[in-house]
């Protein structure tokens, strides 16, 4: 029989309580475990005085090779080679390209050429001992054992590109319910685990996936996505990225190769018989919100939509963001997936191993050829151009399904560049962007929740949307135990007055609606402070919104932002903090912090005198909404070849409440820019090698900072604050490596030929409810007591 509303209800109950909470927790990484360093090597005998790229001796005897060669999507794995031996992959023109040391399984695994050609030793956990270079790319290649005598040379094979399909055939599999495998167009297998909402007969389902690097197949416990959409009626598939879990395969930060594996899988489980339509759709939150965007921009044909929550945009940005190294989040990240993706590096997985899994137990062998990643990202000062494969900004607009994203302003952890890219989903007509100032969970929180499940009923189920009351009356119970407050409950159905057989009336009404809801003051909305509830929102039909004026203020003496520019030149100085990038606005700051809490233990900082500038407006006469992105025009001289600075933009209420509202951060010699600055205010950087510009210690310079986007009013005897200072103080879990001697000196212009400014967006027509919000309450945003910082006037 098919569960009853009031048993998912009931389950609901114990399953969410137990599970959401320790599934949210585990989205947010506190390790630091260091990975290890792999050697590398020229010729035996020292340095190479061969040119950069050696060729093959073609009149040399060889002999057919005897080891497998597993070509895939950029990549190619070799396994059942001698230990030891130096593997080559040579290209269609007899160039040596690499050579990889096999490890002591007689494994290596090609996915990254270097510019220069080198040997490298596999197996150690380490990467390649250069940053030039490329992603192995598509075409015809061969590799030779060049420790074999005579040389051992394998026939000629080819490496696919993402969008080399297969027929379809290969997605003739049958997946039942339960733990199992899925094979990929390569032969590699990847774990899945099915969970049906009833008996197999009494299918089809409407049916949903969840895919990431982290415990999505697990059979004894479900991610947040999952757990939620099962107990909502549908069947759910996890199934892990390869080289994680029991997957096979060696693991890749979001590779083409795992891009592809999301094309193969959605084809692979749509055309099972328990799936409703044989379309899927796609849940998750943080890694697999992230995945689902990847997967969409491969367009499969039997994807039906797509539901991403707190995502980034760029990860070369989310490692460097403004070219400034986050030695905080993102390399604590980094050091995780290196363990979880190492053999057996999660109980799960040895578990299931101890319990006789052969498959999963063989597919761990390959796993030392996973690289170091942290090692590997911290070596990218500069963006490669085949970080572009992996851009999401370049990559949704080949999204050509419905789109349901949410994502705060304030995420403490994968941080506010989403909205970057939210006009460039170019390819669909129906999207649904939720925006708020918020946390990284908060994805999850009720009002959200209520309109992901109304999505997925209207574009995965295709009905009309009508949440079970068992389902309604367990919910405020089980949104206490997670998010600490009582009251929390979904809203109304939206579309009660449609029969239940009018879903193109409903689609035709829910169509036209805005396709952007902005969420202000999350967190204000309930009588519990820190309650994941919004006090008013907006719509817009798209974002940035279109009808947005650019406001710009001028820095001005005695710490005044004015409206015109001064006329006579002067400028302002503070001194370099490198330890403020190490500082968070945590009270205790020890690299974890309580996810879920209400309300956060905060200690704010602002810059010490003399390490930082302030400027204030004068107090606003009205309400007023700024919202959308923007960016500091700075002229800047340092005394130093570079420098990292920071503007931070803050709302000081009449209370003397101060609440942090965005930040943006820049590498000065990243400053270069593509092209103007258009209406949105986004600042697109040129971050390659070829772009980047020294500073003349002591010569000004202009750089624009820029503001990612925010949403927040400023009520009338606000004042709008900005601080010009180095990188730190303002994130949750960011930190930042930042370049320079403590004291050096930035000095700021500020009228003149040098008048620095602050260029913003403001919204007219968004009306804004009487009071502040208690301090604190505001989700992700830190408040203070304001404390004047008298700026140090340059001589």
């Amino acid at each position: 029989m098919k569960s009853s509303p009031t048993a998912r209800a009931r389950r609901l109950s114990r399953w969410v309580a137990a599970g959401l909470t320790l599934a949210l927790v585990a989205s947010a990484c506190t390790s630091d475990d260091d990975g290890g360093g792999g050697a590398a090597r020229r010729e035996r005998g020292g340095e190479s005085s061969e040119p950069a790229r050696p060729r093959i001796d073609t009149d040399e005897e060889t002999v057919e090779a005897t080891f497998d060669v597993g070509p895939g999507v950029e990549i190619a794995t070799v396994t059942g080679a001698e230990a030891g031996h130096d593997l080559t992959l040579v290209n269609e023109e007899g160039e040596k390209l690499l050579t990889l040391v096999t490890d002591d399984e007689g494994q290596a695994h090609f996915a990254y050429v270097p510019d220069e050609y080198l040997t490298f030793q596999t197996g150690e956990g380490g990467t390649l001992p250069t940053a030039a270079g490329s992603q192995l790319r598509p075409g015809r290649y061969t590799i030779r054992d060049e420790s074999a005598e005579p040389v051992a040379v394998t026939e000629e094979f080819e490496v696919a590109a993402r969008d080399d399909v297969p027929d379809e055939e290969a997605y003739d599999q049958e997946i039942g319910d339960g733990f199992g495998y899925i094979t990929m167009r390569d032969g590699v297998e990847l774990s899945v685990n099915v969970r049906l909402p009833g008996p197999v007969e009494d299918g089809p389902y409407p049916t949903v996936v969840e895919y990431s690097g982290y415990g999505v197949s697990n059979p004894d416990a479900a991610e947040p996505g999952s757990l939620v959409a099962g107990l909502l009626g549908y069947a759910t598939v996890g199934v892990n990225m390869r080289g994680t879990g029991c997957s096979g395969g060696v693991f890749d930060v979001f590779n083409p190769a795992q891009q592809a594996d999301g094309y193969d899988m959605i084809e692979a489980i749509a055309r099972q018989p328990w799936v409703l339509h044989n379309k899927v759709g796609m849940v998750g939150l943080s890694y697999s919100g992230i995945a689902q965007l990847y997967v969409a921009a491969t367009a499969p044909p039997s994807l039906a939509a797509i539901t991403p929550l707190s995502v980034i945009e760029d990860p070369w940005q989310m490692a460097w963001p403004g070219g400034i190294y986050n030695n905080g989040f993102t390399e604590q990240w980094l050091a995780e997936r290196n363990r979880q993706s190492g053999g057996e590096g999660s109980d799960w997985v040895a578990g299931l191993i101890d319990e006789g899994d052969e498959t999963c137990e063989q597919n761990q062998a390959i796993r030392t050829q996973n690289p170091d990643f942290g090692e590997f990202t911290r070596a990218l000062e500069d963006r490669p151009p085949d970080i572009d494969s992996r851009d999401l900004s370049l990559l949704v607009g080949d999204i050509e399904v419905p789109v349901y994203l949410t994502g705060a302003w304030q995420d403490e952890q994968t941080g506010p560049r989403f909205g970057t890219m939210l006009d460039e989903f170019t390819s669909t007509d129906q999207e649904r962007f939720i925006l708020f100032n918020g946390r990284h969970p908060d994805g999850y929180s009720p009002l959200v929740l209520t309109r992901w499940y109304e999505f997925l009923e209207l574009y995965v189920h295709r009905q009309v949307p009508r949440l079970a009351d068992g389902i309604r009356s367990a919910a405020p119970a089980v949104f206490e135990s997670n998010f600490g407050v009582p009251g929390l409950g979904f809203e109304p159905d939206r579309f009660s007055e449609f029969a239940d057989d009018d879903l193109d009336g409903v689609l035709e009404e829910y169509e036209a609606e805005p396709k952007v809801r902005v969420l202000f003051e999350n967190g204000a909305g309930g009588d519990a402070p820190g309650s994941p509830q919004a006090r008013f929102e907006a719509t817009f039909d798209e974002w940035p919104p279109p009808d947005a004026e650019p406001v710009t203020w001028y820095l001005d003496d005695d710490g005044a932002l004015v409206t015109d520019a001064p006329d006579g030149d002067a400028a302002d100085t503070f001194a370099n903090d490198p330890d403020a990038g190490q500082d968070t606005f945590f009270a205790e700051d020890d690299g974890t912090y309580p996810l879920l809490d209400p309300v956060w233990d905060l200690e704010w900082q602002q810059p010490d005198e003399g390490g930082g500038l302030s400027y204030l407006t004068e107090p606003f006469d009205e309400d007023t909404v700024l919202a959308g992105a923007g960016y500091a025009d700075l002229w800047v001289a340092a005394d130093s070849t570079d420098a990292d600075v920071q503007v931070t933009v803050s709302v000081v209420r009449p209370d003397g409440i101060e609440d942090l509202v965005q930040s943006g951060q820049l590498r000065l010699s990243h400053r270069a820019i593509d092209g103007e600055i258009g209406d949105d205010l986004e600042v697109e950087n040129r971050w390659d090698a070829e772009s980047r510009e020294p500073l003349e210690p002591g010569e000004w310079v202009q750089a624009r900072i820029a503001i990612p986007s925010f949403a927040q009013a400023f009520r009338a005897g606000s004042r709008l604050r900005v601080i010009i200072s180095s990188p730190g103080h303002d994130r949750g879990t960011w930190r930042f490596a930042t370049v320079g001697e403590a004291g050096e000196e930035r000095r700021i212009g500020r009228g003149g030929e040098r008048a620095s400014s602050i260029v913003l967006s403001m919204v007219d027509g968004v009306e804004v409810p009487p009071g502040d919000a208690p301090c604190p309450s505001l989700r992700g945003q830190a408040c203070r007591t304001y404390t004047e910082l008298p700026n140090r006037s340059a001589a």
